[in-house]
């Protein structure tokens, strides 16, 4: 009887190891599921988390308009504006401290132009993008201002929207500040719209501590200079060849118009290669990858950033990764001359010509090969044959500017 329930005894020790063998891998992987469980709901939360953080802390604008006209077919268009305001979002001067560092002068200098105008195309497909830079100058039809530099229409627009409003009897600065930037973002959506004759889904707005700012987060932009400057007016002082400059040198580096052949329109191609170098630079350091470093990127974004209320940056951000490997292309739109308005110099241009460029180059038509004989090619111009000039010449959009993505040099 005793030898039975020995062997009742070991046949259930043997089942029951055999039991524990078989259900060892079945825990392993409940276990290693579970993991994935909790680390997922630990993404999601974060992402949440991040996302009403930036959503919340980013300022945010309806001046775009609920009936603003849209892109078709996945396209998107962007309006990048950059301030050439000594002050912060809330209308407030920036700290001494930075105003030394920007070496722009008082809060007073600048007022509200917006210096650097870049429409940014990302097509819907996935191919290149295309980055078109409006010079400050252009002469163009500002809605209830007449003809005007573009750079002016937020300016202009704002200060009429303060002062109407102060004569109904408005006099808190806040709400003035407020009323009138919002005005003024209008107009100048408004005139570039008109002015390139494409639809604009998204703006940012980026006052002038932004590339001080952005540099500083990336630890530095490497830039490439084909001769030695030193400006007294932007505070740039930088050798020839490539070079990595920090928050303050970036600013003097785009700043810099003075002593420059081209001036305002080489002042241009220095804002696309520095932009054009940040995104290598994004792109290399791995900041789309890396939690920390994008998280360091957007807390540096909330002080200088303002975007339209619709725009998803947390799906931008996840775009932008494409747009950091040399996809973008940088063009800036010609000129036909220069002459003087109101005492001011400005640059003339066509717009229809320009309309023609930007849609041209959104939507290329593929055109069939002429079967025709084509004429001869024009002669090379003698010696006596006047050349063009610097601004002129490299301005022609009929070849890209600068590459997105590397680090172009420029003068």
């Amino acid at each position: 009887m005793s030898h039975r329930r020995m062997s009742r005894r070991t046949s259930r020790s043997r089942t029951s190891n055999r039991r524990r063998k078989r259900s060892s891998p079945v825990r392993v992987v409940r276990a290693l599921v579970a993991c994935a469980a909790v680390l997922v709901l630990c993404a999601l939360a974060g992402g949440w988390y991040l996302y009403r953080d930036l959503s919340g802390s980013i300022g945010t604008s309806r001046a775009l308009g609920d009936d603003a006209p849209k892109s078709v077919g996945g396209d998107t268009n962007i309006l990048l504006m950059g301030l050439d305001s000594r002050k912060d979002q809330n209308g407030d001067d920036l700290p001494p401290e930075v105003l030394d560092k920007l070496h722009a002068g008082s809060s007073d200098i600048g007022g509200y132009n917006t210096n650097t105008l870049i429409l940014l195309h990302v097509p819907g497909d996935g191919s290149r993008a295309k980055a078109f830079s409006v010079p400050r100058d252009d002469l163009v039809d500002i809605p209830g201002h007449g003809q005007d530099k573009i750079k002016k229409a937020y300016g202009l627009e704002k200060a009429r929207t303060e002062e109407k409003l102060a004569a109904q009897g408005v006099h808190d600065k806040g709400e003035l500040e407020k009323a009138g930037r919002e005005a003024g973002r209008r107009a100048e959506i408004e005139t570039v719209r008109d002015f390139l004759g494409v639809p604009i889904d998204h703006f940012a707005e980026v006052n002038l501590a932004g590339f001080y700012h952005l540099a500083d987060a990336l630890d530095g932009v490497t830039v490439c200079l084909k001769h030695a400057v030193k400006d007294k007016y932007s505070g740039a002082d930088f050798p020839a060849g490539k070079q990595t400059l920090n928050g303050q040198q970036s600013l003097a580096f785009v700043r810099q118009r003075h002593g420059l052949l081209g001036g305002d329109l080489d002042r241009t191609r220095r804002q696309q290669a520095f932009l054009a170098s940040a995104t290598q630079k994004l792109s290399s350091a791995g900041t789309f990858t890396d939690p920390v470093r994008l998280l360091h990127l957007l807390n540096t974004a909330k002080q200088d950033l303002v975007t339209d209320k619709d725009w998803d940056l947390l799906s931008f951000v996840k775009q932008a990764r494409n747009l950091s490997g040399g996809n973008v292309e940088f063009t800036t739109l010609p000129i036909e001359k220069f002459a003087t308005h109101r005492g001011e110099d400005v640059n003339i241009v066509d717009p229809a010509k320009i309309k023609r460029i930007v849609a041209d180059a959104l939507h290329p038509v593929r055109s069939t090969p002429p079967t025709a004989p084509q004429d001869p090619p024009a002669p090379s111009p003698g010696k006596d044959s006047p050349a063009p000039s610097p601004s002129r010449a490299s301005s022609d959009p009929s070849t890209p500017v600068i590459d997105g993505g590397g680090i172009p040099c420029v003068d």
